[in-house]
């Protein structure tokens, strides 16, 4: 079964939507919107750049991240039972929610970076151990050429 292809516009639009009422919550501090919406901000940039390998997976990198800062900022900053009013209550909600989409969107983006020519590793340039060499030739057993023409054949005239 074929998943349904998802616009990387239509991913960037709800997690907006989503962070937007998530930020209604003040007991959420400053950093959340600015984690989720410097992310939403490079997925622009990996939507105008439809060829770039680097936008696209820095904004699967940072979907990745705010993953993380999300749990950190929704388990320490939960306001208490008795303070949760219905706006709080709302922005919670939203936070959630957008934190519960998170890992599918991050997989769409992932086969959006695929589509683009990304590779199955993410190769961060640390252990290349893994790449297979043997489609490359070997450039150190070349036979040298001569560095003067050889003599003994008569040099053709180019007219």
């Amino acid at each position: 079964m074929e998943l349904p292809a998802v616009s990387l516009k239509a991913i960037i639009l709800v997690h907006w939507l989503l962070t937007v009422w998530g930020c209604m919550n003040v007991s959420f501090p400053v950093s959340y919107a600015w984690g989720n919406f410097t992310v939403l901000a490079v997925g622009i940039w990996a939507i105008v750049q439809r060829d770039s390998l680097d936008a696209i997976m820095m904004f699967l990198t940072g979907l990745l991240l705010t993953v993380l800062t999300d749990i950190i900022h929704i388990s320490v900053y939960y306001p208490l039972h008795g303070y949760l009013t219905g706006a709080k209550r709302f922005g919670v909600g939203m936070a959630i929610f957008s934190l519960l989409l998170k890992p599918g969107s991050c997989y769409f983006v992932y086969r959006m970076y695929r589509e683009r020519g990304g590779e199955y590793i993410f190769n961060i340039g640390l252990n290349r151990a893994g790449q297979d060499r043997s489609a490359y030739e070997t450039i150190d057993q070349q036979e040298a050429s001569p560095l003067w023409p050889d003599s003994s054949k008569a040099a053709q005239h180019p007219y």
